[in-house]
């Protein structure tokens, strides 16, 4: 491998982003691997009288109060059910600690620049506002969430209610 080579593979790299790939129904999505502190198995939350449908409520995560949002209400999917699949993603996004509620997790994947398209503007479950683009892998496709985006929107305002 020459020099030039391996400097071509390390710039690639460094421009390579690692994503945690989540189902929420039929659906594959993806977040920034490094927003996400940990994974943990659905438990029963605290919930918060006139909280919006989504926000599941609050747990207490080593001592801090932690929302839990169920993105499966939020990105308006039919069924929302809780199985031996379900889990809660908890990410780390600015000031906060929040918990979104999938269906499951399925891997780590590196994406290059290459592998992202834009965005389209329609036929997605959810604003595209929220949307870092779409992920392109031989034979799948990923929706990319813009997790700070969508986790500080106006309507996520409560969030910071509910955990005082």
């Amino acid at each position: 491998m020459t020099s030039t080579n391996s400097a071509s593979v390390a710039a690639v790299e460094a421009h390579s982003s690692e994503f945690l790939v989540f189902s929420l129904g039929e659906e594959e999505y993806a977040i920034d691997i490094l927003k996400v502190q940990e994974i943990r198995g659905y438990e029963n939350v605290t919930r918060i009288a006139n909280a919006p449908d989504f926000i599941k409520g609050v747990t207490n995560l080593r001592g801090v109060i932690v929302p839990i949002v169920d993105l499966r209400i939020k990105f308006h999917l039919d069924k929302v059910e809780y199985g031996g699949q379900t889990v809660v993603i908890v990410v780390n996004v600015g000031e906060r600690i929040v918990g979104i509620v999938v269906d499951g997790v399925s891997d780590v994947m590196t994406l290059t620049p290459e592998q992202i398209k834009p965005a389209p503007e329609f036929g997605v479950t959810l604003s595209s506002d929220y949307l870092s683009g779409l992920g392109s892998l031989e034979d799948r496709m990923l929706v990319l969430v813009d997790i700070e985006k969508l986790l500080t929107s106006e309507e996520m305002a409560i969030v910071d209610h509910v955990s005082e």
